[in-house]
């Protein structure tokens, strides 16, 4: 006699937070804000020094427009005090530490209290959860382990859920194969670069990617475009859901995505205080609707309070709808310091990644590299055909492509066609720039 299983649904409760009004987080928000300032003020130099120097002083805060007052706090400031400066807590407080790769100066170091960890895995949950992921269901953790807030963010929110974990970490993409054929997991968290590389591979395997176990995905750490979700849900038949963090910030978990509306991910703002500042006057608050840079304050950090941290991150802030008492951010359309300045025009890659999926042909793999080979600088795409791309057509996708660029961006360019599995892979977070101005 052959049994079958049967899934049980398991409970999967809302936190109280979550269906809060605005007036109810707002008030939330000032009360915690007061504590914050105050708290980061009397622990950390760096804030006593910077709001004494700005005339400026935690009791000024007297409602939630009052934040503007006070200074930003730059990735700099964190380099500047490495490797533990910025820490509100002694160093026996402190349940772990993260850094940053530090590939462009010294690393950036935070820090956690228990308390810090625990709230960590309880907003990564929210997420997991806003997006679909169940109770019960096995989930293939992709984020890379270690130094990098990533994979341990995930597994703890995961865990947290009440989720099977598969703790895979980065890399390895045969291996990673082999255990979705095997583990048949029911979600994946990774980023969206390195999940469309698995997806390559599987079919260049002979597989199909739609014939894995995998419900949802949860992409998150660089920014992705519609039409790359369009392409990852097609490639996999899947829902593709965004998740949001930085680990100044706190790390995966400041924001998350509905697998149901797919219209920005909802930031938890019981934690987190976002603004939107003006990405070339940074006195300037925008309204919500405005797009500009992105600016949080946490609100509930005992190791590593951040006040007005400038994620350079380029988006804007929208009503809630899956959780209506928290904003939503947009999705994210590059990073002020990733805008490519090319003859007097502002170009992100995200721009080029939604241009390049609307023309037959031609794949989401590409990378931009930047010459100056006189006075000018020259932009140069080059980009991989898909399969059934021929020659002919991949130089008429070519000329669609550059006709694209000149018309949405208001840049002229070369098009660079490659033959399919030239260009690297990502194994984590896909480097698209190269600049080579000044080699």
């Amino acid at each position: 006699m052959t049994q079958t299983s049967t899934r049980i649904e398991l409970p999967n409760p809302l936190d109280p937070e979550e269906t809060m009004s605005r007036d109810q987080i707002e008030s939330i928000q000032l009360a915690r804000l007061q504590d914050t300032l105050a708290y980061a003020y009397d622990r950390v130099p760096l804030y006593k020094e910077k709001y004494d120097a700005a005339g400026v002083h935690p009791t000024d805060l007297k409602e939630l427009s009052d934040l503007s007052k006070f200074p930003f706090t730059e990735k700099e400031d964190l380099r500047k005090t490495y490797p533990f400066g910025m820490f509100a807590v002694p160093q026996h407080e402190v349940a772990r530490i993260h850094a940053s790769s530090g590939t462009t100066g010294r690393a950036t170091v935070v820090g956690y209290t228990q308390s810090d960890l625990d709230d960590w895995a309880k907003l990564g949950a929210r997420c997991l959860r806003l997006s679909g992921v169940k109770p019960g269901w096995k989930v293939h953790n992709a984020y890379g382990y270690g130094l990098f807030t990533g994979g341990l963010g995930a597994h703890a929110a995961a865990e947290r859920l009440g989720t099977t974990v598969i703790p895979m970490s980065g890399g390895q993409t045969e291996k990673q194969i082999t255990l979705i054929q095997d583990f048949e997991p029911d979600a994946i968290l990774c980023t969206p670069t390195y999940l469309l590389t698995i997806g390559d591979a599987m079919q260049r395997q002979g597989l199909d990617p739609r014939k894995t176990s995998l419900k949802t995905a949860v992409l998150g750490a660089e920014p992705w475009t519609e039409e790359m979700r369009h392409e990852l849900e097609v490639m996999f038949d899947i829902d593709a859901c965004d998740i949001y963090g930085l680990s100044e910030v706190m790390g995966p978990g400041v924001a998350g995505e509905s697998n149901v509306t797919k219209d920005g991910s909802h930031i938890w703002e019981d934690h987190f205080r976002p603004e939107i500042v003006d990405a070339f006057d940074e006195t300037q608050v925008l309204r919500d609707g405005e797009h500009g840079e992105l600016v949080f304050t946490s609100l509930t950090k005992q190791a590593l309070p951040i006040i007005r941290y400038r994620t350079h991150d380029l988006t804007r802030l929208l009503p809630g709808t899956a959780r209506e008492g928290h904003r939503r951010m947009g999705r994210i359309t590059g990073r002020s310091d990733d805008m490519i300045i090319l003859r007097g025009v502002n170009l992100f890659p995200s721009q080029i990644e939604e241009l390049a999926l609307k023309v037959p042909g031609l794949s989401p793999h590409f990378q931009l590299e930047i010459t100056r080979p006189g006075r000018m600088d020259q932009l140069a795409v080059r980009i991989e055909r898909r399969e059934d791309c021929t020659s002919d057509r991949a130089d008429a996708a070519a000329k669609e492509l550059a006709k694209l660029i000149k018309i949405h961006v208001g840049s002229s360019c070369e098009i660079d066609v490659m033959d399919p599995g030239t260009l690297a892979r990502s194994s984590g977070k896909l480097r698209r720039i190269y600049d080579m101005r000044n080699k």
